[in-house]
């Protein structure tokens, strides 16, 4: 079966926005993330397994508000003792799965469930302060919370500082709605779609 993006008809390539007399440098850059294998993992309120004693493509689960990531795989704290691995490695939970028993651990595939949108540039901060209640300057790189973006639920993964990048992931059912809500906020400091 093929996947089709959420963002399929709706994410177009080009620049947007007061972008007029300004380089690609100064410009948020705003792009789709798909093909990711993702995946939720949530120990039982009962077990008792201590987590940290696996290692998934070599990370360790992250402890609250908090992510690890390799350059194939990224593990996001959820909530308590749940998280998402976002993954380009399609089988990693194939090879993987013998350190989840079924009496401790639930493992659900939700790769077809989630938008995510990645923002990048220097004024990202200012985008997500338009519809987003959170203190946004204290996040640092390999943060993660949950939030809402103009009354849509969403998760905040902070990727890196320089240059500051961003993902934000949304349900699927929601993608259009937050990618054209993040985009409207983009225009004001204009954008390039990637």
């Amino acid at each position: 079966m093929i996947q089709v993006s959420s963002l399929n008809f709706v994410h177009k390539v080009g620049k947007f926005g007061d972008h007029d007399k300004k380089s690609d440098n100064d410009l948020l850059k705003v792009s789709e993330i798909n093909g990711l294998l993702i995946f939720q993992i949530a120990k039982y309120k009962n077990s008792s397994f201590d987590t940290s004693k696996i290692k998934l493509d070599g990370l360790s689960f992250p402890s609250s508000l908090n992510s690890t990531s390799n350059s194939k795989t990224r593990i996001l704290w959820y909530g308590p003792d749940c998280w998402l691995v976002f993954s380009y490695n399609l089988d990693l939970i194939d090879k993987e799965k013998n350190q989840f028993n079924e009496i401790d651990f639930a493992i659900t595939d939700i790769s077809h469930s989630r938008t995510i949108i990645e923002l990048e540039g220097s004024l990202v901060n200012e985008v997500l302060k338009k519809g987003c209640p959170l203190d946004i300057n204290s996040l640092k790189v390999d943060n993660c919370v949950n939030s809402v973006y103009n009354g849509v639920t969403i998760t905040i993964d902070i990727i890196s500082d320089n240059p500051k990048k961003v993902r934000i992931l949304g349900l699927r059912s929601f993608g259009e709605s937050l990618y054209h809500s993040l985009t409207d906020s983009c225009l004001e400091f204009g954008y390039k779609a990637v």
